[in-house]
C-alpha cells in the first residue's frame, strides 16, 4: 500500500502521463449554436434590444394585470389631468388614462409588428426561393411582380389597401404585409442563387433528391439567415409604419388603446400637455430601437465572415 501511494506521488510530480503514440489528443468541442449564443450575448447591445422585446412581450401579455385602470374608461371630470398619483402618465381629452391605454397599445404594436413581418416573410420566403432556384421566366416574372410593388411607398400603398378593406387590426397587417414581401423575396433570391451553384446541391442532384427537397432541406437552411436579420429588424418598421397609419386616421378605430391614436388626440395640445403625446412617441422609438439592436445582434453572432 505504502509503495503504491510512493508510485502515485511520483507520477502526480512527473506530470502528465503522455498520450499513446497515434492516439488524438482532446480537444473541447464546441456546437455551432452554442458559438452563436455566445456571441450574441457577449453582445451588450445586442442584450438589451433583446430586454426590451422580451418587456414588451410581457407587458402586452399581461396588460390586464399591470394596467392601473379601464383603457376605455372615460372620465369626464379629470380630463387632461397632469401626471400624479391617480394617474401617473395623466388623461387624456376624455378623462381616459394614459397608462393604461399605453400598456394596451402595445398588444397591438406586438400583433401588427409581428404578424405583418411574419406574412410578409412566408410570401418572400416561398417567392424568392422560387425565382432564385429556378431562373429564367420564373424570375423574370416574379422579380417583375415585385417591381411593381417596390414602385409604391410603403404608407400610401397600405392606405389604399385599408380604403378598400375597411379599417382594424387585420387590414393594416395584411396591407405593410402586400407592400413588405417583395423586399424579403429579392434578398433571399440573391442568396438562393450563390447557394444552388455549392458543392453540396449538386452533390444531392446527383444522387436523385427531388427539387422541392433539395429547396427545403440545402438552399433554404442556408440562405435565411440574412432574410430572417432583415425580418427582426423590420419587426419595428412595421410598427412605426402602423402608428403612422392610426396617427393619419386610416390605422385601427380612434377608441382603440393604440400608440398612433394616443398622438394623434395630443397633438391638439402640443406645448400645453406635452405628455399626451411624448410617452407614446418614446414607447414607439424604444421599441423600435429594441427590435433594431436585436437584428444587429443576430447579424454579427449568424455571420460566419465576423467570427
Amino acid at each position: 500500500m505504502t509503495e503504491l501511494v510512493s508510485q502515485t506521488e511520483e507520477a502526480t510530480a512527473a506530470g502528465p502521463v503522455p498520450a499513446p503514440p497515434g492516439a488524438e489528443p482532446s480537444v473541447a468541442r464546441v456546437s455551432q449554436w452554442s458559438d452563436i449564443r455566445h456571441r450574441f450575448f457577449a453582445n451588450k447591445l445586442a442584450v438589451v434590444g433583446l430586454a426590451i422585446i422580451v418587456v414588451l412581450v410581457l407587458v402586452a401579455i399581461f396588460a390586464p394585470l399591470l394596467a392601473p385602470h379601464d383603457p376605455l374608461k372615460q372620465d369626464l371630470t379629470n380630463t387632461l389631468q397632469s401626471p400624479g398619483a391617480g394617474h401617473w402618465l395623466g388623461t387624456d381629452a376624455l378623462g381616459r388614462d394614459q397608462l393604461s391605454r399605453l400598456v394596451y397599445g402595445s398588444r397591438i404594436a406586438v400583433i401588427v409588428g409581428m404578424a405583418s413581418i411574419l406574412v410578409a416573410l412566408v410570401i418572400g420566403v416561398i417567392l424568392g426561393a422560387l425565382a432564385g432556384y429556378y431562373g429564367r421566366w420564373v424570375d423574370t416574372v416574379i422579380m417583375r411582380v415585385a417591381d411593381v410593388f417596390f414602385a409604391f411607398p410603403l404608407l400610401i400603398g397600405a392606405i389604399v389597401i385599408i380604403l378598400l378593406m375597411g379599417r382594424g387590426v387585420l387590414p393594416v397587417v395584411l396591407s405593410l404585409a402586400i407592400f413588405s414581401w417583395a423586399t424579403f423575396a429579392r434578398l433571399l433570391r440573391s442568396q438562393v442563387l450563390s447557394v444552388r451553384e455549392m458543392d453540396y446541391v449538386h452533390a444531392a442532384k446527383a444522387l436523385g433528391a427531388g427539387q422541392s427537397r433539395i429547396i427545403r432541406k440545402h438552399i433554404l437552411p442556408n440562405s435565411l439567415t440574412s432574410v430572417l436579420v432583415y425580418g427582426t429588424s423590420n419587426v419595428g418598421i412595421a410598427i412605426v409604419a402602423e402608428a403612422s397609419l392610426s396617427y393619419l386616421g386610416v390605422g385601427v378605430d380612434p377608441e382603440v388603446a393604440e400608440w398612433g391614436n394616443m398622438i394623434s388626440a395630443g397633438r391638439n395640445f402640443m406645448g400645453v400637455k406635452d405628455f399626451m403625446w411624448t410617452y407614446p412617441s418614446l414607447a414607439i422609438v424604444i421599441t423600435a430601437l429594441g427590435f433594431i439592436l436585436l437584428g444587429n445582434g443576430l447579424r454579427d453572432a449568424l455571420d460566419p465572415k465576423l467570427r
